[in-house]
Formats: C-alpha cells, sequence, structure tokens
C-alpha cells in the first residue's frame, strides 16, 4: 500500500522535489553519486517520506539520472564500458538483494544504517584533504 507523506501543498512539493532532484543530478554529474546519497536524505527530511518510499523513489530516479550522466561521459570519453559492464552484474543482483533485505528490516534501521554510511563516507573524505 502507498501512503502520500505528509509535506507541503501543491506548488510548495513540487519546487521541493525539483530542487531535490537538481541537487542530485548536480551531485552525481560532479562525483558519481547522488541518488540515494542526496535523494533519500532530502526526501526523508524534507517532505516526511517514509525510508522505504523514499529509497524507492529515489531508486527509480536513479534509472534516468545514470542514463543521462553516462550518456554525457561517454561523449566526452570517460567510460570504460567493459569495467561498467562487470561492475553491472553483482550490482543488479545486490539492488534486488539489498531491497528484499530492506522489507525485512525495521525502518529505524533502514534510517540509522543510512546515517551512519553518510557519517563514516564523510569523515572518510575529510581524512583525505
Amino acid at each position: 500500500m502507498t501512503v502520500t507523506p505528509p509535506s507541503q501543498p501543491g506548488r510548495a512539493r513540487t519546487g521541493t522535489l525539483l530542487l531535490i532532484g537538481s541537487a542530485a543530478g548536480i551531485y552525481s554529474g560532479l562525483f558519481g553519486v547522488g541518488g540515494g546519497s542526496v535523494m533519500v536524505p532530502l526526501l526523508i527530511l524534507l517532505l516526511a517520506y517514509d525510508p522505504r518510499e523514499a529509497t524507492a523513489t529515489s531508486l527509480a530516479a536513479i534509472v534516468v539520472i545514470a542514463t543521462a550522466g553516462a550518456l554525457t561521459h561517454a561523449i566526452y570519453a570517460n567510460v570504460d564500458w567493459a569495467v561498467a559492464a562487470v561492475v553491472a552484474v553483482p550490482a543488479v543482483v545486490g539492488a534486488v538483494v539489498g531491497t528484499a533485505l530492506q522489507q525485512r528490516v525495521p525502518r529505524e534501521w533502514i534510517t540509522t544504517g543510512l546515517a551512519l554510511l553518510l557519517i563514516v563516507g564523510a569523515i572518510d573524505l575529510l581524512r583525505g584533504l
């Protein structure tokens, strides 16, 4: 059952979604990330999405974001297609397993896990400065 999250009305909600999408796209183009690390927390924080719905919505948007980003990088000859194909196979399997696992764990664990992952990633990036 899909539940519409309590959030902003009409135009304000659309504006917030456009800002979230823009941030995710820019982040994705610059760093190769954006969907999960930008969209999921923002959908949860700004629009009160359930973590599972935020994740699913982000994954659906990533299809379009990744296609646009990969094609643009291909124009610049930055894509190693052979490596991308090898990485994609286990990633697809991991996405299916991760989605099945997510349906079986409490929402709080999902939110806590995402927060910890973002904190560890931020610390690791800051150590490299």
